[in-house]
């Protein structure tokens, strides 16, 4: 076995405590998998797994708050710490497998005492390290230290044999090459393509997961072109794929499957969240099935897209078994995108039905979603005037509008203190209310509004009125400098 020296990482104590706590009753303890990659890379673990010759109950005996609810005798301990990354520490048994004859799962898991034998059942070679953190050494039987060297994705021995055991596995390839900007080696690649069909025999949940993984990484359209090049997005998203090749009109330089891939790469330089990014690499995803030719036009066109690409997406997010929220979201996102064209004709009653369709919680989202529409066209980044005074729009239209409305006191309770009847004396009482709140925020309370309106009701109706009309005239002043400043923060007029 491979040992040799790395510089001394600071192990977290959480993670140091559990490992000596091991060793102390004469066990042995490795970090293993993922947090050992990141190690070596001098990158924060997001998360921790450690390696033991224990039994799961032997170690259960060792440590308070565990949890051991799987086949294959992984032992949670839940840690008190506040971050996110150490709350559950796992730890799971030295083991082998039997046959994997759904290639999904082992059909049979036994606990040894052999390190090597658990080292070689593992995926690919840059997470089959294991780290002695009391001695500071490697154990490397597979070389994973020269292949995160030399930023190379490579199976633990034969690639088909790694695949034939776990399909999801070929989708973790690519996942890991995307998010660590590695290569996957020829052997790899070759057994991922003979291969590819095997995913069919994987539940969407999990493909759901790793594709997320993929989609959230700094660089997805590697990911997705990646995908498609090795024969898998077909078993993901193959309506993505329609868009290859697929030539638009004279406003993009690019095919439909290059223009969604770069507006799905925007929305991940912008670090947006994955309801955003799949709607952004969904968002023309309907071209191809409505690209028609216009003679009139000399041009090809694309009517309808977004509501049909409303609606596929749906469909594919629901095929891929992702949550209600998500689909809803991504779909409204993908369904609305086109939203306006001309800002001389935009009026807020169009604005709020927009904002309505998507809900308020998506509006800004839907911003974004235009915004990497725009981008994936090989536009400019910054922000058009046209973009800016969307969104100027869009913030007028969802303000809280500067009405009696605010007032702490309404029409029936008005009419229940002063036992004033219906009529236009009301309507003045609660204008001349208005104003003095607009003077005095401090003064919209109920209990000063009802001492003030059985003051004002009793003035001559000449005199209310005047108040009353003052008070409106107060509403339109603070009204216009309120959207003086919107349209100001937005460099529109």
């Amino acid at each position: 076995m491979n040992e040799k020296t790395v510089i001394s990482y600071p192990i977290p104590p959480e993670v140091s405590r559990v490992t000596s706590a091991l060793r102390k009753v004469g066990f042995e303890a490795y970090l293993v998998g993922g947090c050992v990659r990141d190690i070596l890379q001098d990158v924060k673990p997001k998360d921790w797994d450690i390696t033991t010759n224990a039994k799961p109950e032997e170690i259960q005996e060792l440590f308070e708050n565990t949890f051991y609810e799987n086949d294959y005798g992984t032992v949670g301990i839940v840690s008190e710490t506040e971050d996110p990354t150490l709350k559950v520490i796992e730890i799971t048994p030295y083991r082998s497998e039997g046959a994997y004859t759904d290639k999904r799962r082992p059909d049979s898991v036994s606990f040894h005492g052999k390190l090597e034998d658990d080292l070689k059942r593992r995926d690919f070679t840059i997470n089959a390290i294991a780290y002695d953190d009391s001695k500071g050494q490697l154990k490397d039987i597979f070389e994973g230290l020269k292949d995160i060297q030399d930023k190379v994705i490579r199976t633990v021995g034969d690639p088909h044999a790694r695949f034939g055991e776990d399909a999801l596995r070929i989708l973790r390839a690519v996942r890991l090459s995307t998010d660590l900007g590695f290569t996957i080696d020829l052997a790899t690649q070759n057994a991922i393509i003979e291969q590819a069909s095997d995913l069919k025999h994987i539940s969407m949940e999990r493909i759901r997961d790793e594709f997320s993984k993929m989609i959230m990484t700094k660089n997805p359209m590697i990911g997705i072109v990646m995908c498609q090049k090795l024969g898998l997005l077909k078993y993901i998203a193959p309506e993505v794929e329609s868009g290859i090749d697929v030539e638009q009109n004279g406003d993009h330089i690019y095919s439909v499957w290059e223009h969604n891939l770069r507006a799905l790469q925007h929305s991940a330089d912008r670090g947006w969240p994955l309801h955003v990014r799949l709607a952004a690499l969904f968002h023309d995803i309907a071209k191809p099935e409505t690209r028609r030719w216009s003679n009139e036009k000399k041009d090809w066109t694309f009517y309808g897209h977004d509501v049909v690409g409303g609606r596929v997406t749906r469909k594919v997010l629901e095929r891929l078994k992702y949550p209600q929220k998500i689909v809803d979201s991504a779909s409204a996102l993908v369904r609305y995108h086109l939203f306006f064209s001309d800002i001389d004709k935009i009026t807020l009653s169009a604005v709020r039905r927009i904002v309505k369709n998507v809900g308020p919680e998506n509006v800004w989202d839907l911003m974004n979603v235009r915004a990497c529409d725009r981008i994936g066209m090989g536009r400019p980044k910054e922000a058009p005037y046209r973009l800016r005074k969307y969104q100027s729009m869009i913030e007028e239209a969802m303000r809280a509008p500067i009405s009696v409305g605010m007032l702490k006191i309404d029409g029936d309770k008005l009419m229940e203190v002063t036992h004033e009847t219906p009529g236009p004396k009301l309507g003045y009482t609660l204008h001349a209310l208005l104003e003095e709140v607009l003077d005095d925020p401090e003064r919209n309370t109920e209990d000063y509004l009802v001492k003030r309106s059985i003051e004002l009701i009793k003035l001559p109706i000449e005199e209310l009125k005047k108040l009353g009309e003052e008070g409106m005239e107060k509403k339109e002043e603070a009204e216009e400098g309120e959207l003086a400043i919107i349209r100001k923060r937005h460099g529109v007029k």
